[in-house]
């Protein structure tokens, strides 16, 4: 047993790895669905995001931090300001069928917040989002004790990118560093791992060079600790060229990031199923890992929303599964309870992926 780090509570449980590494290989496992999207359903306004604490533009907490800023809109705030309504929607996916729950953390590093002056929060809002999900996911594990449920504790992207430059004007300008990233993922690290996440999910992945720096910091916080969780690694195609935006195809990507030793490695947002598909399916064919893919219920309509019902997406993903190249399927943006409800069912019963059997 590891160390125990803030709250006193042992935060390496080798029995839950165990456990999820048991439940791979037997069955597909179902992430949840989109976290945004439900949120969105609840029409939140600015008084929700602030709550008592934040109500006069301070943070009640920590006097003389300032919430500059709106704050609509900042969906990882509500862990602090309104835990509910998140721990409903986890819920919601857990009653759906999912297997694992992503953390409300996607935007909870100290640069995103930036954006918001709230980058004192960091480590605040990953433990505080893992605690959540945990909390859900023993309460469903209490109704069926033989079905074990677990948390992903997700780090995005940041709103920064170390690979490219935001001024078109000046190619070499770069708006974050490799040491400046690796600082604010360590601190989103210890918070996810704090909180009680089962996994690391490196999520959305659209730089690699940002990727490298999240599982180096990782892999700190764990040689710091004396242990380590199982990490994922999810990246995104982001359009029809087939390559992240930092210019990767999804076997470079896998090449770059391989040394992690990730539990799996897979693909995320920006396209529908249909779309990711030829690239889901070379990551199956060389990747030595458990491969992942949740992504969007299609593309975005013109008005920015998601068409794809649970029926297409269901169908869809299930083609995936017979053709052995997925361990771990769910839902990205536009996704609901009822995508993640039909995708279950549809992977009920299909055999999972072997690592390397499409080599």
């Amino acid at each position: 047993m590891s160390r125990p780090v803030a709250g006193g509570q042992p935060w390496l449980q080798p029995q839950r790895v165990q456990a999820l590494e048991d439940a791979l290989s037997r069955r597909i496992l179902v992430i949840d669905g989109a976290m945004g999207t439900l949120i969105q359903q609840h029409g939140l306004a600015e008084a929700d995001y602030r709550g008592e604490r934040f109500v006069d533009g301070f943070d009640a907490e920590a006097p003389g931090e300032r919430a500059a800023h709106e704050l609509r809109g900042n969906n990882d705030l509500l862990n602090l300001t309104r835990p509910g309504v998140i721990a409903d929607i986890h819920r919601a996916y857990l009653d759906a069928g999912a297997d694992l729950v992503e953390t409300n953390t996607f935007n909870s590093t100290s640069l995103s917040q930036a954006d918001y002056g709230l980058q004192h929060l960091a480590r605040e809002l990953n433990r505080e989002g893992a605690r959540i999900a945990r909390a859900a996911c023993e309460a469903a594990e209490a109704v069926t004790p033989g079905h074990p449920r677990f948390v992903v504790g997700v780090i995005g992207p940041t709103s920064r990118t170390a690979s490219i430059s935001p001024d078109v004007n000046d190619p070499g300008f770069r708006n974050t560093s490799f040491d400046e990233l690796r600082k604010a993922y360590g601190d989103a690290t210890l918070g996810l791992v704090e909180g009680g996440a089962d996994v690391v999910m490196v999520e959305t992945v659209f730089d690699t060079l940002n990727a490298k720096a999240a599982l180096y910091a990782i892999e700190e916080v764990f040689d710091e600790l004396g242990g380590r969780l199982p990490v994922m690694v999810s990246g995104t195609i982001t359009d029809a060229s087939g390559r992240t935006l930092s210019g990767q195809t999804a076997e470079a990507f896998h090449v770059s990031l391989m040394h992690a030793r990730p539990l799996s490695i897979g693909l995320n947002c920006a396209l529908g199923a249909r779309e990711l598909r030829p690239h889901v399916e070379t990551l199956a064919r060389i990747a030595q890992c458990h491969v992942s893919a949740h992504p969007n219920a299609g593309l975005p309509n013109a008005f920015g929303g998601y068409d794809e019902t649970p029926e297409e997406m269901a169908t869809m993903l299930k083609e995936f599964a017979t053709a052995g190249l997925v361990n771990l399927v769910g839902g990205c943006c536009g996704t609901t309870p009822a995508h993640i409800a039909a995708i279950a069912e549809a992977v009920r019963g299909v055999t999972p992926r072997r690592p390397g059997a499409l080599a």
